[in-house]
């Protein structure tokens, strides 16, 4: 199955990344729906952190520009 690449995301109120759109979606998927997805069939610019505590999020992968952030892609 090919992989997926994050090209735009949301944030909620207080910050927290809500939801994140795939390229070739027009719609937005939920980080609860897109954690699987991620985990199930990769992500070329995004991975899945498990923390000893708390839940598992979308992380982009590092490559020295903020530009392509998931708190940059929801200031947008």
């Amino acid at each position: 199955m090919a992989s997926r690449k994050i090209v735009d995301a949301r944030a909620d109120a207080k910050g927290n990344i809500e939801a994140v759109r795939f390229q070739g979606n027009q719609r937005f998927t939920v980080v609860e729906r897109a954690i699987p997805i991620v985990e199930r069939e990769g992500c070329t610019n995004a991975h899945v952190v498990h923390p000893a505590t708390g839940k598992p999020h979308l992380r982009t992968n590092p490559d020295g520009s903020k530009r392509n952030n998931l708190d940059e892609m929801a200031e947008r």
